[in-house]
């Protein structure tokens, strides 16, 4: 093995390096916004839920029609 070929693996092995780096960067950032979008899912299953136990403010006998 020549000298140029260690150096076209040592470039192709920091090349490697950085693009490893970059892709970690992007997952852990996937990961935190996966995490925000999970917490604000389930504020906004908790408040629907909340909603729908409360029950309908009127029956449907008290609810006026729509032309009034």
């Amino acid at each position: 093995m020549n000298q140029a070929d260690i150096e076209r693996m040592e470039s192709k092995i920091a090349y490697l390096e950085r693009a490893n780096s970059e892709l970690s960067d992007v997952v852990y950032g996937q990961q935190r916004e996966l995490e925000r979008l999970r917490a604000q899912l389930q504020s906004l299953a908790t408040r629907l839920e909340s909603l729908c136990s409360e029950g309908p403010a009127y029956t449907p006998e008290q609810e006026r029609p729509p032309h009034y």
